[in-house]
């Protein structure tokens, strides 16, 4: 059985960066796409990024291009997301999330996965 385990959150100042880290034991991640959400206290699960099985799409939320980049090492079994430029809206529990379904990466929904870690705190604050 696939789990997931993010690692790489912490407190940031604003216009720093942050590189989250997913790692992943039970199955080899070939067979998944991946995703990132995140979840501020009182708002819903927003899918911000998200990666296909092969690596050859991704797709980013409105809020986070330019600014993130996804990226996955099927041999190592790991998924990243690189934070640059963060804000004080980036504040949240960011979460990794692998599914099967194909359209991962035309689409990010939170829906769409079904294996989810337990999530790390990122903080961006002076």
């Amino acid at each position: 059985q696939l789990q997931l385990v993010e690692s790489g959150g912490g407190l940031v100042q604003p216009g720093g960066s942050l590189r989250l880290s997913c790692a992943a034991s039970g199955s080899s991640l070939d067979y998944y796409g991946i995703g990132w959400s995140r979840q501020a206290p009182g708002k819903e699960r927003e899918g911000v990024s998200c990666i296909s099985r092969s690596g050859g799409r991704t797709k980013y939320s409105d809020s986070v291009k330019g600014r993130f980049t996804i990226s996955r090492d099927n041999a190592k079994n790991m998924v990243y997301l690189q934070m640059n430029s963060l804000k004080p809206e980036d504040t949240a529990v960011y979460y990794c999330a692998a599914g099967a379904r194909w359209t991962i990466g035309i689409t990010c929904a939170p829906a769409l996965f079904d294996s989810w870690g337990r999530g790390t705190q990122v903080t961006v604050s002076s």
